[in-house]
């Protein structure tokens, strides 16, 4: 059995479900697709130009709104922030920018600039985008290189927690979705990955450097 793609440690089979096999960390406690089941890199870009995420979708906006409002509260306008992952239709950043921020973008298949890779932020938004990491610890592990020192990384996705009925869960149903975190998977990041402090809340969740 593969070991945690997070924490290294030992992993137990969770079923199969879709097509893919799941294993569950015996520490963090993340639930995990096995790589073989990983798509490829053209696969995946294919699957997130499928992904209805129109600046102007008042739905996705109310999805949102929890997570800017946060920043908005925290952050200062002339912060540098950066919105990592942020797809074909960078929704956040463009609320943000309304509000006089100032936001730089990346993604890997549609703005990759890497050079905004080697700058330091005050801030870092990363907004159903998590999920997707093959190599949450390396990811996780870049994340908190970019960020300033007290600087403070917002995540938004779904976490995973043994009351819900997983062969029912539509989160899981996404292919691209590879890496689902629990509240111990996600102290076990802030203990081990250079942050100080995770707070956990249903709709954001905040890393602080």
């Amino acid at each position: 059995m593969a070991n945690c793609r997070l924490c290294n440690e030992k992993t137990i089979d969770f079923g199969k479900f879709q097509d893919r096999e799941f294993v569950q960390c015996v520490v963090c406690q993340s639930v995990q697709v096995l790589p073989d089941y990983y798509l490829s890199v053209e696969a995946e870009k294919a699957r997130y130009l499928l992904h209805d995420n129109d600046i102007r979708d008042p739905g996705y906006l109310d999805f949102v709104q929890p997570l800017l409002q946060k920043i908005k509260s925290e952050q200062n306008p002339q912060a540098s922030g950066l919105d990592y992952g942020c797809g074909t239709g960078p929704i956040i950043a463009a609320e943000l920018e309304k509000a006089g921020f100032n936001i730089s973008l990346y993604d890997p298949y549609f703005k990759n600039d890497t050079e905004l890779l080697r700058r330091h932020y005050e801030f870092i938004i990363c907004c159903e985008v998590m999920e997707h990491f093959q190599n949450p610890n390396s990811s996780f592990s870049k994340l908190s290189s970019l960020l300033q020192p007290d600087g403070k990384l917002y995540c938004k996705t779904a976490l995973y927690n043994s009351a819900i009925n997983f062969k029912n869960w539509h989160y899981k149903n996404d292919s691209t979705h590879v890496f689902f975190y629990t509240e111990k998977s996600l102290k076990w990041i802030a203990e081990h990955l250079n942050f100080s402090l995770v707070t956990i809340n249903p709709e954001v969740i905040i890393f602080t450097k």
